[in-house]
Parts: structure tokens; sequence; C-alpha cells
């Protein structure tokens, strides 16, 4: 058995220097905290996280590629923008309407530019479900909140300390105990860029108490405004903006929370988005992440198993084409007896896009009886697309059952052939291979029309 050193998970996902690069992190800082002033008033608890994370920002630098956590993800386009505040908009419900689920058509949360929408959404739960946003949480969670915000290890994270330093608005879902909801919750975040490139910071906070279950449907989506998309189109083509996330999920003792999570962003925006998950013994986590939109994203996915008997699912998927770059940083730490992992991250690479996947996993003597897994499967569709893979075991418990590895391959003409043989042509066969690569990943959405439409999209 490899002995490693444990990592101090307290640490984990950081980056921060003494070399401090203040000049485009200022700037986005300056523009996203004109939309917090302008929508938030403060308590003084909110102000006060607000403030460690601005400190954080100003003490850190902007990462770059000699950052070993950013080595495969160069970063510095964004400095090459001038972003805005968000402007306070509300488009057409019909606008976006391909997007609604059915399956959610009585619970769905709307997010403009990161601010709740409440024309826009459609929230009739159980009354002791919550589902609303900060302003309208009843106030007996409202007092709870403080003990839950930015609380999970890894907010010192330079764009996760970004995002936290102008919390404008919060999507809250809060399940009680024992509760379970049989519908799926849609949280849906549209940006609604224009030819003027904005920055809009989406936050998003779970809490599942003992026994509960809930499955989220958490979407990113670009709908231009009505005014400015035929010139946009006309003009500049894609919209240019940047969506930076934080998402927070505490799971009590026996709870399950059933997650899936969609980028399906502008090929020209920045995506950058964090998942922390807080798990407590007995509790059941799955993960479905699909990434399919904006010219560079980084999904970093971060869960820590806080009790025994844990059990944790990560599955995700990527098909990019184009010049698109696409990076999935996930920590995973075990940190006590008879916990469960199991991840499967695929990639499909088209055209001159590149995927990085790298993917941790930290078993500490005290997490004895661990099984864990980890496979990162890719399929690259052209000679100049790459993929980067790293999936890391770190283990110093000696009684575990562990494995981990990458595959990358190319369609098989061997496969193609026989299906031409079927009566297809080159490219149908082409695409059904492709979409048996993806299926295995698909159909773990618990949500059937989502499924078709993602679906419908990886065939284009």
């Amino acid at each position: 058995m490899s002995i490693q050193v444990t990592p101090n998970l307290n640490e984990v996902g950081v980056v921060s220097s003494n070399n401090v690069d203040t000049g485009i992190l200022s700037e986005l800082l300056s523009q996203a905290q004109t939309q917090a002033i302008a929508t938030q008033e403060s308590e003084s608890w909110l102000q006060a996280i607000r403030d460690r994370a601005t400190a954080i920002v100003h003490q850190s630098k902007f990462p770059t590629t000699r950052d070993e956590e950013w080595r495969f993800t160069d970063v510095s386009p964004l400095k090459q923008v001038k972003f805005q505040a968000a402007p306070s908009v509300v488009p057409d419900l019909a606008a976006f309407k391909p997007l609604l689920l059915p399956e959610a058509d009585r619970s769905r949360l709307v997010f403009v530019n990161g601010i709740y929408a409440p024309e826009l959404s459609a929230v009739v739960l159980p009354d002791d479900v919550v589902a609303s946003n900060l302003d309208r949480l009843p106030p007996a969670y409202r007092s709870r909140l403080e003990n839950y915000l930015a609380q999970i290890p890894g907010t010192e994270e330079v764009f996760t300390a970004l995002n936290t330093a102008a919390i404008a608005d919060v999507a809250v879902v809060w399940v009680p105990k024992n509760v379970v909801i049989e519908t799926p919750i849609h949280l849906l975040f549209i940006s609604t860029a224009s030819v003027t490139p904005i920055i809009t910071q989406p936050r998003c906070l779970v809490v599942a108490e003992a026994g509960s279950s809930v499955t989220l449907i958490e979407d990113y989506f670009n709908q231009m405004t009505n005014l400015e998309a035929e010139e946009s189109e006309a003009e500049v083509g894609e919209p240019v903006y940047f969506t930076n996330a934080v998402t927070e999920i505490w799971l009590e003792e026996n709870a399950q929370v059933n997650h899936t999570r969609i980028e399906r962003d502008s090929p020209e925006a920045f995506h950058i988005g964090k998942t922390a998950i807080a798990q407590a013994r007995d509790s059941r986590y799955t993960c479905n992440a699909i990434n399919l939109g904006a010219r560079l994203s980084r999904h970093n996915l971060d869960i820590f198993q806080t009790g025994e008997q844990t059990q944790t699912t990560l599955n995700g998927l990527t098909k990019i084409t184009g010049n698109q770059l696409t990076d999935t940083h996930s920590n995973l730490a075990l940190n006590h007896p008879y916990g469960t992992s199991h991840q499967l991250h695929k990639c499909i690479v088209g055209d001159r896009a590149h995927a990085v996947f790298n993917g941790k996993i930290f078993v500490p003597k005290p997490a004895q009886q661990t099984d864990a897994a980890q496979l990162n499967r890719n399929l690259l569709l052209s000679p100049k697309a790459r993929v980067d893979t790293k999936p890391q075991l770190e283990i110093t418990a000696d009684n575990v059952k562990c494995a981990h590895g990458a595959t990358v391959s190319q369609l098989d003409d061997e496969e193609v052939f026989y299906l031409q043989s079927r009566g297809l042509n080159a490219n149908e066969a082409r695409n059904l291979l492709i979409n048996a690569f993806a299926a295995e990943i698909i159909n773990q959405i618990p949500v059937f029309s989502l499924q078709q439409t993602l679906t419908k999209t990886i065939n284009r």
C-alpha cells in the first residue's frame, strides 16, 4: 500500500500567494459588489462574511498556469475583457420556455443575473419545505443561515471568495427532518448577456435535515436581452459574460440529495463554478455534472464526508468542440470508517477543444473499510482534440478497497463500419456510438424530460 502525506482538508482547493495581483481581481470585485450593494441590505453577520471574503480576495493572486491547480487551465483571457455589473432585467418567460421542466412546473426557482425573479418562478411545495431566496426566507430559517452560508472548507479559494465578497442574493432550499420531496426542484440561473460583457455571481445553499430526501436540478443558461439580441448576433456573435457560481449543500444524518448540475452557457462565455458538499453519517449524495457550454469553464467539486457509512456517487459528462476548454477538479475527503464513493467522469472532445480532469480522493488512517473507485474515460473525435487527466488516490488507511484509472480512446473504425453495414451512413453511425458513450451518464439523471433534452444536445 502506498504511503503519502495526508493533506490538511481545510486547505483543499486553496489558491493564495504572497505575490499579490489585485488588478483584475479588484476590478471584478468592484463590479460584482456594485450589484450586491444595490440589491441587498446588510445584516451584521452577512456583512462580516462579505468582509472576510473581501480580505481574502485582496490577499490572493490571480491564478496562472504556474499554479499546480491551474496548470492546464489558462484563465488569463478573463483579463482581456472588461466586465460590468449585471443589470436588473426580467426577461420574458416565453423566451426560455424550452428550458422549463414539466416535472418541476410547481417547484421552479428562477434567478436572473443572480437575483431572484418571482415573476418567473413557481413554487408550490409542502408548507414546511423552504424553496426561496434570501429576502423571502422565513425568519425561523433566516436566523439559522449564519451557521451554513460560507461555512464549508474551501471558501478561501479565490473565485469562491470573490463570490462570497459580493453576495447579492441566495437561492435557498431547506428540507426539514424526515421530509421526502417527490418532485424535483429546478434552480434555473439565467444570464442576460448582451453586447456589454457582464459578471454574474449566482449563490445557492441547500440544507437537507436528518432523514430528508430531495432532487435538485441546478441549471445555468444564457438569455440575451430582447432589445439587444438581434444587434448582438449581427455585430459581435455570441455574447461574452462571466458566471462565477457557488453552491453549498449540507446533508445531515441519513439525508439523501440527488443533484444534477448543468452548465450550458454561451460558447464565448466564461464559467467558474464551485460545489461544496458536507455529508453527515449515513447520508447519500449523488452528483450528475454535465458540462456543455462556455469558451472556458471550470467546475471545482469538493466533498467532505463527516461521519461513518456515508455514500457519495459522482457522475460527470463533458461534451465540447471548437476551441472550448472545460476543466473538472474534484476533491473527495473520506475521514471516517465504512465510507463509499464511486466516480465516473466522461469527456467527449472534438475539433481543437481541450478537456481537463483532476480527481483527488483522500483516504486518511481513520477511514478504515473505505470502498472508493474512480474512473475517467475520454473519447477524442479529432486528431487535434486534447485531454489532460489526473486521477489521484492518496491513502494512509491500511484496510480499504480502492481503485482508480483513466482511458483515452477514439471511435472504433470497426464499430462504425459494422453499423454502416446495417444501413446507417457514416455520420449516423458515429452519432450512435457517441450517444451510447454519453448515455451511461445521461441515464442517471432522474428527470426524463431532461434526459431527452440533453440527448438531443449531445447529438448536435
